[in-house]
């Protein structure tokens, strides 16, 4: 299954302040233990949502609403996605990683749906055009990295 972990923002993080140097180091240290065990598909930190735009629906409509945003604990400074075999398995990583934060940090984790967990019949043809898209993101990702 895969995951996203979720790095809550914190005070500090929104106002951009960063991480120590040993902070660094230890998330390097338990990044490279998660690509070694094959568990981190991806992820990195966000900045402040003072940087950041949401943009609101209603029907046709949309609503631009620049950053910052208040509330700092529906923020997220920071992501993972993982693959994993169990919510325990995700857990169990959680547990190791350095705290985010110098006051207290919060992960989140929350499961990446599929198509088949929507409990409905998909079309042939909605499969394909998602393995289509994974595989040219995967594409994209890895031209990225260089």
């Amino acid at each position: 299954m895969r995951v996203v972990v979720l790095v809550k923002a914190t005070d500090e993080s929104e106002a951009g302040a960063p991480p120590s140097q040993e902070l660094l180091a230890d998330m390097m240290a338990f990044n490279e233990e998660l690509v070694k065990a094959g568990v981190m598909l991806g992820g990195d930190g966000l900045h402040p949502s003072a940087k950041g735009a949401r943009v609101h629906f209603s029907g046709q409509g949309r609503r631009v609403v620049d950053g910052p945003f208040a509330e700092t604990k529906e923020l997220v400074a920071g992501f993972w996605i993982w693959q994993v075999e169990s919510m325990d398995e995700a857990l169990a990583w959680a547990k190791r990683c350095p705290n985010p934060m110098p006051s207290g940090g919060v992960l989140e984790i929350r499961p990446i749906l599929g198509l088949d967990d929507f409990g409905i019949e998909i079309p042939a043809e909605i499969r394909e055009q998602e393995e289509r898209l994974r595989a040219r993101t995967e594409e994209l990702a890895r031209k990225a990295e260089g």
